[in-house]
């Protein structure tokens, strides 16, 4: 049976001494249609200041057929980062994205992208992230921006950031889980050999991350454990003992390995793994707490609401929304 629902149209910024790293993840995720993923897919577009020839790193030149008027038509625009974050963005640039945000189109960035949202004046009054080493430059560039340097992303609603480079990719699999739901997000990442979910409050680096031969075994092993037991009371001393190790040196080994806290990853691994009960269940909100682990609904809301910036019940709600129109 055929949709007469439109594709999503992404609209992705080229300039002028870009890497296509950024670039490359974008057109990975939304342009590419694999067999397996639900049509309609999305339409991508990349739109330059000028059309024509754009010159990228190591020597490369990329043509784009669309200017900033591409933007028109679009739902997201990202922008995947800028030449130089010391630059000011164009006065057209300016104009095309604020334009947009007055439409209603959902705008992200992926690392120094955010300097040309901020520049735009659309993350003013609003949390925003970047790549760690630039983070600094864009709080004082832009005091009115509320700049945390630690998240992989920051989800706004209507405005996105990520942090630098490979960060980009958990930006774009969040964008697709929040189009068509964790299910479609996680095959996407199996397609594409990563991670199928980590949440953007996870530090971006890790200063000194344990080697595979000392513990990272161990904590790959506890992780595994806990996994298949969500729906039990877990805490960060059972994690500890089904390794064998003490909570002490588990605690000290887990954040150096993940660059999180144990409980904090639990909480998350029971928010993911609640998505596909209320996208493919009508369990209530009380059932589906408990199936994941949770000591109860408020608190299953809370977390789940500090994660994905929804409630489960508005969360359930939109993505039938999506899936019926």
């Amino acid at each position: 049976m055929t949709s007469n629902r439109r594709s999503h149209r992404v609209a992705v910024l080229a300039y002028e001494g870009m890497s296509l790293f950024e670039t490359g993840i974008v057109t990975e995720v939304f342009g590419v249609r694999w067999p397996d993923l639900p049509e309609p897919w999305y339409d991508l577009t990349l739109c330059s200041e000028r059309r024509g020839a754009t010159p990228t790193v190591g020597g490369a030149t990329l043509r784009t057929s669309m200017g900033l008027d591409g933007f028109e038509a679009a739902d997201t625009i990202i922008v995947p980062s800028v030449s130089d974050v010391d630059v000011p963005t164009s006065p057209r640039l300016v104009a095309a994205l604020r334009a947009a945000h007055e439409r209603g189109v959902r705008i992200a960035s992926i690392c120094s992208g955010a300097f040309a949202l901020a520049g735009a004046g659309l993350l003013d009054g609003r949390g925003a992230t970047t790549h760690w080493i630039y983070a600094e430059r864009l709080a004082e560039r832009f005091p009115a921006v509320e700049v945390d340097p630690r998240p992989l992303f920051v989800d706004e609603g209507d405005l996105l950031t990520s942090a630098g480079s490979a960060a980009g990719l958990d930006l774009c699999l969040h964008l697709v889980r929040r189009d068509h739901g964790g299910a479609v997000a996680n095959r996407l990442a199996r397609r594409l050999v990563a991670q199928p979910y980590r949440d953007g409050g996870q530090a971006q680096y890790i200063e000194s991350p344990v080697r595979a031969a000392d513990s990272g075994d161990d904590i790959a092993r506890s992780m595994a454990w806990a996994l298949e037991r969500l729906d039990e009371p877990l805490t960060m001393e059972a994690l500890a003992t089904s390794v064998h190790l003490s909570p002490r040196t588990y605690l000290r080994h887990f954040t150096a390995a993940t660059g999180t806290s144990p409980i904090r990853w639990l909480i998350a691994q029971r928010v993911e793994a609640s998505l596909a009960l209320l996208e493919t269940t009508s369990m209530p909100i009380e059932e589906v707490a408990a199936a994941v682990g949770f000591q109860s609904a408020v608190t299953y809301r809370h977390h789940f609401a500090a994660a994905l910036k929804i409630a489960p019940s508005a969360y359930r709600r939109s993505f039938r929304g999506a899936r019926a129109g």
